[in-house]
């Protein structure tokens, strides 16, 4: 059983690796992304310019901004090399600075000092604001050095390669799905100076949310104690209530307990959560004025007392929960009833009473026992509590959870908190499936993992 367990661990990278490249093939092939937003932005603003769109996408200002972002998600890149470079397996290029060719550098005090134009040109490195003058021939580099000192670039851990006339239409092309021919023609060759560095998966970087501006571990980490939160609750509530409550309906199957539990169970079920939660923030919230209609904690929670914290939670908590537990309820309840009445009714149970043991005894000690082992193949599961959340109720109770997170990702197709967030949730599922094969171990001895 430890080796079975042990491949199981060892068949989680290949898999993680295989879910999160098709997401990552999904997300770059997928309408309405990040490079698309970029582009209707520069042009909306071509167009209130007055400007032409030709020349303004012909390495004017919003073809930088439109190229910023190609290098930020990795859209300058073949797909897989770019997803290496999201999992941190090779490093990526940062703070690239760019100056063409065709235009005469500048020395330290502004006076133009270029002798062949078409093979030296001053670059601004970003971050520094330093200026390095770039000696080419041909395609490649002759040297890379300050202006003010003259002591090499690459003495900082710069680097600098020629982007051709060619490389730049085959990425407009790329970039508009139009053929290279067709790219604009004031186009000439650039310098590139970039420094490289591991920042990916493996290394702790997720990357930077375009519509939070924020780092998305970040994002990650403010949102799991909210769903932690509700995630337990949920939990506890759910197995707390439904299974003493699936024993008593297969013990007084078919009584009036049993069919009066049942319509309530099966009533419940039938109202999707976001709905229940919008009547109840009417007629709870708005009308009778019994609970906040938004919301986690009140605007003044900072100054309350320790136990004024603690109401005020719990005042705000009660009408998202019950939305949160009230699907739950019957699937577990019926699946827990169910169960019993099938181990009740087997040879093993009438034998434990017909040899004297009492019914409480033959219930609990025997047929509680194997009735609860397909309910412990979902026990693993709650480790995705960490990620848990439910999209439409944390929208109606407007609740900053995980669920919130992945669904406003989703609208403004921001990629890196799309992949950041998959990424945990699929890492976590498959534990969970793990977790569920042990806990099955433990109560089923029968059970054997070859």
């Amino acid at each position: 059983m430890r080796e079975y367990f042990l491949r199981r661990l060892l068949l989680i990278p290949p898999t993680l690796l295989g879910v999160t490249f098709i997401v990552f093939l999904i997300t770059r092939a997928a309408p309405g992304g990040p490079m698309e937003r970029a582009m209707m932005e520069a042009q909306m603003a071509s167009e209130g310019g007055g400007s032409s769109g030709t020349a303004q996408m012909g390495g004017g200002a919003e073809e930088e901004q439109i190229e910023e972002n190609e290098e930020e998600y990795g859209y300058d890149k073949r797909a897989p090399i770019a997803y290496l470079g999201w999992l941190g397996v090779i490093p990526r290029e940062r703070l690239l600075s760019k100056a063409d060719f065709r235009a005469a550098g500048k020395d330290k005090v502004g006076a133009a000092v270029v002798t062949d134009p078409d093979n030296e040109v001053v670059v601004v490195l970003k971050g520094s604001g330093r200026e390095a003058k770039v000696v080419r021939e041909g395609e490649g580099i002759v040297s890379a050095t300050y202006v003010d000192s003259g002591a090499p670039i690459a003495d900082d851990g710069w680097k600098v390669r020629v982007e051709t006339i060619a490389d730049r239409k085959e990425r407009w092309a790329r970039r508009n799905g139009a053929a290279v021919d067709d790219a604009p023609e004031n186009y000439s060759d650039r310098a590139v100076a970039f420094k490289t560095r591991f920042s990916g998966l493996l290394q702790g970087d997720l990357g930077r949310s375009r519509s939070f501006g924020d780092p998305v571990w970040s994002l990650i980490k403010d949102r799991m104690p909210v769903a932690l939160y509700f995630g337990l609750l949920t939990a506890l509530i759910t197995y707390g209530v439904c299974l003493p409550l699936g024993v008593i309906k297969a013990i007084k199957h078919r009584t009036a307990a049993d069919n009066l539990t049942s319509i309530l169970i099966f009533v419940g079920y039938a109202i999707p959560g976001f709905a229940l939660g919008a009547i109840l923030l009417v007629y709870l919230g708005s009308r009778a004025m019994l609970f906040p209609m938004f919301g986690l904690t009140s605007p003044g929670f900072d100054e309350l007392t320790l136990g004024g914290k603690i109401l005020d939670l719990a005042h705000h908590t009660v009408l998202p929960l019950i939305c949160y537990v009230i699907g739950s309820f019957a699937w577990l309840t019926m699946l827990m009833k169910n169960n019993l009445m099938d181990n009740l009714a087997a040879d093993y149970v009438r034998t434990a009473v017909a040899k004297g043991s009492s019914f409480r005894v033959a219930v609990f000690r025997h047929a509680f026992r194997n009735s609860i082992i397909p309910i412990a193949t979902t026990l693993g599961q709650l480790v995705t509590l960490l990620v848990g959340g439910s999209i439409l109720i944390e929208t109606v109770f407007d609740i900053q959870g995980f669920g919130l997170l992945q669904y406003q990702a989703l609208l403004s197709r921001d990629i890196t908190v799309i992949m950041g967030t998959l990424t945990i949730g699929a890492a976590l599922l498959m534990l969970g499936n793990i977790l569920s094969d042990i806990i099955v171990a433990l109560v089923d001895p029968r059970v054997k993992f070859n």
